[in-house]
């Protein structure tokens, strides 16, 4: 049966919908770096998403396309995953998405080295006509956080948020974001496929003890 990391670190992608306090392994990830507002219709977000699927199916299938990597075992392309910023702001200000600065990334296996991963890229750009150059490997060390499993649609996360900010707090943390720290989600639901009350997006965030 394939490697599925939804079930194999169900504490990292299935947290209970209140929140809960995890140290997260640093981890690798196929990224690609944007601004701007994500629903925008052919805008750069839904780009850098047909980017990271293509480098990410690639390296899946690479024993089809006759590429070797040392370790390699089947596995399920682990879902798509987004770290959100804005300048100035702490946290998120969920009435300005146009004024994201946001990370896409896919979770890699750690079998998968740089070198496969720009094969992956070159092999991608070339087979789906895509340019996959804007593809990074990322190397992700999240450290300590606060997180919560939210049921419904994007625009209700604050209220979500606020359960995580009262849980932090209540237990000698605060948050800790920074350019390097960021509001993170995990997607879970295909919203192409699922009613929008029924989505389901782990939202994590950055959290150090209160001195």
């Amino acid at each position: 049966m394939a490697f599925d990391f939804k079930k194999e670190y169900k504490e990292l992608y299935m947290p209970k919908a209140v929140p809960s306090i995890v140290t997260v392994p640093a981890a690798n990830f196929v990224a690609v770096r944007g601004e701007g507002d994500p629903n925008q219709e052919g805008g750069a977000y839904k780009q850098a998403i047909g980017v990271l699927y293509a480098v990410a199916y690639t390296l899946r299938m690479s024993g089809k396309s006759g590429h070797h990597m040392d370790g390699f075992f089947e596995y399920v392309v682990p879902p798509l995953e987004g770290f959100w910023r804005q300048v100035g702001v702490e946290g998120i200000d969920y009435a300005q998405k146009s004024a994201f600065r946001w990370t896409s990334v896919i979770r890699l296996p750690d079998f998968v080295t740089p070198q496969d991963f720009a094969w992956a890229v070159e092999t991608a750009s070339a087979k789906k006509k895509l340019d996959c150059s804007a593809a990074e490997f990322l190397t992700v060390d999240e450290g300590l956080c606060v997180q919560i499993m939210h049921t419904g649609s994007f625009d209700d996360e604050p209220a979500t948020v606020a359960l995580m900010d009262e849980y932090v707090r209540a237990n000698g943390y605060e948050n800790d974001f920074s350019e390097q720290r960021q509001h993170h989600e995990i997607y879970l639901s295909d919203v192409r496929k699922v009613a929008q009350d029924k989505w389901r997006t782990v939202i994590r965030h950055p959290i150090r003890p209160v001195v």
